[in-house]
């Protein structure tokens, strides 16, 4: 899905026409950008975070020439999705009902 097409199911699911849509994903996506500029961490809860991370320096080695490289340490955004985005994309058994159906 393209942010197109995410305007168009948010607009199709709220009502809301997709300008007024399309102009409120780019308030949020530039405020999560700010805040990760910041190295500030956005937490939506259920959903995920988003946040900066260091990465170190460290050797690497070109595919070509096998030359070792030294790569220099960066920052990098990083996304962790949260128990309820997990929970939907692989969800896992009921433990109440596997419990109610030993006792049976």
């Amino acid at each position: 899905m393209n942010k197109e097409q995410l305007v168009e199911a948010i607009a199709k699911k709220t009502k809301m026409a997709k300008k007024d849509v399309n102009l409120f994903l780019n308030a949020t996506l530039d405020a999560v950008t700010a805040a990760l500029k910041k190295s500030d961490k956005v937490t939506l809860v259920g959903f995920g975070t988003f946040q900066v991370r260091e990465r170190a320096a460290r050797e690497g080695r070109n595919p070509r020439t096998g030359s070792v490289l030294k790569i220099k340490a960066k920052k990098a955004p990083v996304f962790t999705p949260g128990k309820g985005l997990k929970e939907v994309v692989q969800p896992t058994k009921p433990k109440a009902k596997a419990k109610a159906a030993v006792k049976e």
